[in-house]
């Protein structure tokens, strides 16, 4: 079965907090010929991991690459790659993301009101300012 995976499964085999949840997310993880993970699934986990079970950036970034390591994962890897050098960094991943998928679809300069992540992205030659 080829399936999309939302964020609680994703959650439930990593952070391991519901023995039985994470049993079947492990389940489900493993029987699939193919798992969809799309770029909102991954911002709403980072989220969840940081907000909800205190992870910090790098062991986000570790969990990300280790499932898009995984061969049977279909992701928009160029999309993650660009979140996870801003998470790196020290910003939010979905900033990086909203760039990338922004000039990719055509925009030119990232503008938001948020100046760490308009820092973060120009440190990394993108163009991005303030409004």
């Amino acid at each position: 079965m080829k399936i999309t995976v939302d964020t609680n499964i994703l959650v439930r085999a990593v952070v391991r907090d519901n023995e039985q949840q994470a049993l079947i997310a492990d389940t489900a993880l493993k029987e699939a010929a193919l798992l969809a993970v799309s770029l909102p699934c991954l911002c709403e986990f980072v989220w969840v991991l940081r907000r909800v079970y205190g992870f910090d950036n790098a062991a986000i970034a570790a969990a990300i690459r280790a499932l898009i390591a995984t061969e049977k994962v279909a992701a928009n890897r160029h999309a993650v790659e660009a979140g996870l050098l801003i998470l790196e960094a020290g910003g939010d991943f979905a900033d990086g993301v909203m760039a990338y998928e922004g000039s990719w679809l055509g925009g030119e300069t990232f503008v938001s009101f948020d100046k760490k992540a308009v820092s973060l992205l120009a440190r990394q030659g993108q163009m991005a300012r303030l409004p």
